[in-house]
């Protein structure tokens, strides 16, 4: 059995492709709307002031290109937040700065599932690809060498297996994030109750695009399997 395209693989992933769609859609929704709506900081200066409240002030705010391409970077201790979250004093702005400010917390506080995540992130980075090579091998070379063949994929499977860990141990990480967030914006006054409510909406709908993104990974680890694990039955010719 050669690697190609399966339309049994369309299926196993046809509820992970929905829920991101979905995901996505009402994330620029809600972020869409609430970058109108207006806060009394700019997502820079939000960012800077829960930092520098949370005995934070080494760590650098940085602005960067691009739409929703926020992020913190736990090995230069910097936080980046693009163009419009940096420079605009909107609701979605402070939100999603707040959340990135949560995981340079999360990092001062040796915050446990942050330590595993980016201890993950290779896995992440080339699970996918190192899987695909070992599959096609295992399978390509399975009846002239069983039992080369047969390791290559259950090394492939792994490989695949360490993608899933990456998006499971992420979940518990970015949906604390928020919650600092969330907590953090109305302690220190940013936000009032009903702008609170609005970064909610915002927080909550980026964490749909996690779940989605955990689940499709699942799948398509429970899709290889059902493909490529008869292979590891097979007793040696």
């Amino acid at each position: 059995m050669m690697l190609g395209f399966d339309p049994l693989y369309m299926i196993f992933l046809a509820p992970a492709l929905l829920l991101m769609m979905w995901a996505q859609m009402r994330v620029r929704s809600t972020y869409g709307r609430a970058m109108q709506m207006p806060a009394r900081l700019s997502g820079a200066a939000a960012a800077r002031h829960i930092l520098d409240q949370a005995g934070l002030q080494q760590v650098a705010i940085e602005e960067i290109p691009g739409e929703l391409s926020d992020h913190y970077d736990p090995r230069e201790k910097v936080l980046r937040l693009s163009t419009a979250v940096y420079r605009t004093p909107s609701l979605a702005a402070v939100g999603i700065a707040a959340h990135e400010a949560g995981h340079a917390i999360q990092d001062a506080k040796h915050y446990a599932p942050l330590g595993i995540r980016n201890a993950a992130v290779p896995a992440a980075i080339y699970g996918p690809w190192v899987s695909m090579v070992l599959l096609f091998v295992g399978v390509m070379i399975i009846s002239g060498s069983h039992f080369l063949g047969k390791q290559l994929i259950l090394f492939g499977l792994l490989s695949y297996a360490g993608v899933v860990f990456f998006q499971l141990v992420n979940l518990p990480v970015e949906f604390d994030a928020s919650n600092r967030a969330k907590r953090i914006l109305g302690e220190l006054q940013i936000v009032d109750g009903e702008g609170a409510l609005v970064v909610r909406d915002v927080l909550n709908a980026a964490a749909w695009t996690y779940v989605a993104g955990a689940l499709q990974t699942l799948l398509t680890l429970l899709y290889f399997i059902m493909r490529y694990g008869g292979f590891l039955n097979r007793s040696d010719e």
